[in-house]
């Protein structure tokens, strides 16, 4: 039997395990959250949580099985209990306080929703504070574990799909909250990024938190075109990769992706186009197994984090300069 690791989860909401709650036993097959990832992975012990709600406290440790529950964290601190693993799925104006107790327990690893704090400087500060104290911060910008695009990066890499000519991302519900997401997948694909120009933000979320339209560069010349949608109207997060040999399309937030070929016309002599392509399933129902998975990994075998706070602070940054640039309309700014 592996040894099992001590966890804390912070926070009681939808993605600590809410999301896993009403799908019965389907989550040990695909789980979307903290709990129900860590529950099917089996490695893990569900020691203890934080909520201040009772009901939702007391509804949590029954589903999951969590042996002790507390209403704050100043609790936590004083009961004496060590954990490996502190999941922290508070609301995030709540992190940059809760991660200071946090990193007074002293777990191994922080496994921390995204964003990590409010503010690109808080959370400077957060992750300095972690390395100082030797501990590890993970972040859940979820696709950095998602196997599809770990395989493309591949065959981008190795020209199976000839030059990448441009990228399209659709996204609402805020630069920071969702435009997040999608600013660490472009890194992963174009390790800098210039802003060439922003549109009107879009107030689909909350006033701190616009969805943000704009024009990016990469420094080889590559376009990126970020597409905002409206939150009110439906959830959407989809990439198109523009290639010089087909388009791949990633569908349904990385759910499924839409693959297609440029063919000889077979109509028009001389003229190239892409054909009707085929669907596949995409890697991200196994994205939060996969976290997990790196997080034990990284624990026990001092693997690295896929997703680190410095990653995240980097992506932050950036947001925090869409933002800028859109409320305020004023010069172009750029970050590597």
């Amino acid at each position: 039997m592996p040894h099992k690791l001590n966890v804390l989860i912070v926070g009681c909401g939808n993605i600590a395990g809410g999301f896993d709650e009403n799908r019965g036993n389907s989550y040990s097959t695909h789980p979307y959250t903290h709990a129900g990832a860590m529950t099917a992975d089996g490695r893990f012990n569900l020691l203890a949580c934080v909520e201040p709600d009772a009901a939702r406290r007391k509804a949590f440790m029954e589903f999951w099985s969590v042996a002790r529950g507390f209403d704050d964290l100043d609790a936590v601190v004083h009961s004496g209990l060590a954990f490996d693993v502190v999941s922290l799925c508070s609301p995030t104006a709540s992190h940059y306080s809760d991660l200071q107790k946090i990193i007074a327990l002293k777990p191994k690893i922080i496994f921390c929703e995204k964003p990590v704090t409010l503010t690109a400087q808080e959370t400077e500060t957060v992750v300095n504070a972690c390395q100082q104290a030797g501990i590890r911060l993970a972040v859940n910008h979820t696709r950095a574990w998602d196997a599809s695009l770990s395989q493309l990066k591949q065959a981008v890499d190795a020209g199976e799909w000839g030059e990448l000519r441009s990228i399209i991302g659709t996204y609402n519900k805020g630069v920071l909250n969702n435009g997040s997401h999608l600013i660490d997948l472009l890194y992963r694909f174009v390790p800098s990024m210039h802003i060439i120009a922003v549109g009107l933000p879009v107030f689909d979320y909350t006033d701190d938190d616009p969805t943000i339209p704009a024009l990016l560069q990469s420094d080889a010349g590559l376009s990126i075109h970020l597409v905002a949608a409206h939150a009110v109207d439906y959830a959407i997060f989809e990439v198109q990769f523009i290639f010089s040999q087909g388009v791949l399309v990633m569908e349904k937030g990385g759910f499924s992706w839409r693959q297609r070929r440029a063919v000889d016309s077979p109509v028009f002599k001389g003229y190239r186009m892409l054909d009707e392509g085929r669907f596949y399933s995409g890697g991200y129902d196994n994205a939060m197994k996969r976290a997990v998975d790196n997080i034990y990994r990284a624990i026990t075998r001092q693997e690295d984090v896929l997703e680190t706070g410095y990653t995240a602070l980097k992506v932050q940054k950036f947001c925090e300069l869409l933002k800028r640039q859109a409320l305020c309309n004023g010069g172009v700014e750029s970050h590597g």
